[in-house]
């Protein structure tokens, strides 16, 4: 059986947590945040947890995990 490969995009974007779940940093921080308020800006600070529904497709892209 040959070795999967990995999407090197999925690398760099997520990172799973012991129990199995998924963080993902939040889109929507990059550029043009003088257009959103603070409580926008407070709010998507940091990483979030990847909604139960994605993560079955990110755990195919990356078959042996990532650390």
């Amino acid at each position: 059986m040959p070795k999967l490969k990995t999407k090197s995009g999925v690398k760099k974007r997520f990172k799973f947590t012991a129990t199995g779940k998924v963080k993902h940093g939040v889109a929507g921080k990059r550029h043009r945040l003088i257009s959103h308020n603070a409580k926008y800006i407070r709010q998507n600070r940091g990483t979030d947890v990847l909604a139960k529904a994605d993560v079955d497709h990110v755990k195919q892209w990356a078959p042996y995990g990532l650390k």
